[in-house]
């Protein structure tokens, strides 16, 4: 049955406040929600309708209202729409702003080789301590309920969950609730074995739907699988004879094409709060072995929201070291206004 829009935000109001109080709720108290701007008069009046239409009941004489299953039901339909579109919506956002943010990474790594006549690397941007936003559990069936785990940059991981026991709505609802309320706003060294316990304890016999979806919360939160690695000016390696050799070249480019020695370097420079500024390894320093004739200067870019990402330069060990560190000092300044400026620029696919 479709209610009106007052009648909407007046039930949802109803069904808040008794979730959180466990007492009948009198139109004076929801008259102070921000969003209604009601008088008590016609939030009584709306409650009179509600009540008539069977959505709430008043317990007894001079109480106020509690939901009815047929209230309840309504609420849990449309909080899991609501979820459903938020969660579309997020996917289709995150998609798009994906292919903005490869196109724009490969641009800079381009135009960095250009500048500098050395080769270069770029990594995709990870987000360092995520927190955890919101989750979303809806039922299939009787054995199965879908999570949906959304972390901080809208990184949203889906699992499947088959339960050895059956759930209806309302329990679901339940437990959407008691998650949400422990552990939104969380990162993954906040959730601790003691919160683990007592969500488990709280959760009863369902405490096996507990233990997957922290699986899930898990695997939303560390996302060092989804790395990518961006290059360019592989071939500038030639232009230095220290470097041109057919041996030293082979194991150079083999580095760049397989890209897991660049993988560890990022993951090396990010996993030490103090590397954030300028890095230069030179000969042996480096921690990519097939790099001990170069040397290596990186740095750590930020997007804003947690993002960050390694950007390198690998040259021989005469390179310019003054305009390299100028350069990667300027682009850290400038990526953010780039990013921002692709994000909302219609024509931000340009040939490459």
């Amino acid at each position: 049955m479709q209610l009106d829009g007052r009648k909407q935000k007046i039930l949802n109001a109803i069904i808040k406040t008794y979730l959180q109080t466990g007492e009948p709720v009198g139109s004076r108290t929801i008259s102070k929600y921000a969003d209604l701007n009601l008088s008590s008069a016609t939030i009584r009046n709306e409650m009179s309708d509600l009540e008539e239409l069977g959505f709430i009941l008043q317990p007894h004489t001079s109480a106020g209202r509690i939901p009815s299953d047929k209230g309840y039901r309504f609420y849990v339909d449309q909080l899991m729409e609501e979820k459903e579109r938020e969660v579309t919506e997020m996917k289709e956002l995150m998609i798009q702003r994906q292919d903005k943010m490869d196109l724009l990474l490969k641009q800079v790594v381009k135009v960095l080789a250009a500048n500098t006549n050395y080769t270069t690397m770029i990594s995709s941007p990870q987000y360092h301590r995520t927190k955890l936003k919101f989750i979303q559990l809806s039922l299939i069936n009787e054995s199965q309920i879908l999570a949906v785990v959304v972390a901080d940059g809208n990184i949203v991981k889906n699992k499947m969950i088959h339960m050895e026991h059956d759930l209806d709505n309302e329990t679901i609802l339940r437990l959407n609730i008691l998650l949400n309320t422990s552990l939104n706003g969380l990162t993954m060294e906040e959730i601790s074995l003691g919160r683990i316990t007592r969500l488990k304890e709280q959760a009863g016999i369902h405490s096996e739907v507990i233990s997957s979806v922290l699986d899930a919360v898990v695997e939303a939160i560390q996302t060092d699988d989804d790395l990518e690695i961006y290059t360019s000016g592989t071939t500038n390696i030639f232009k230095y004879p220290e470097l041109s050799d057919s041996g030293k070249a082979t194991e150079l480019l083999s580095a760049f094409e397989e890209k897991q020695q660049l993988a560890n370097l990022v993951v090396e420079h990010m996993s030490n709060d103090e590397n954030t500024g300028i890095q230069v390894y030179i000969g042996n320093e480096t921690p990519v072995k097939n790099m001990k004739d170069c040397s290596v200067v990186t740095t750590t870019y930020e997007l804003g929201e947690g993002m960050t990402g390694t950007i390198g330069i690998i040259g021989p060990k005469r390179m310019d070291y003054d305009k390299v560190v100028a350069t990667l000092k300027t682009l850290t300044t400038q990526l953010d206004e780039l990013f921002r400026t692709s994000e909302t620029s219609p024509d931000s696919k340009q040939d490459e």
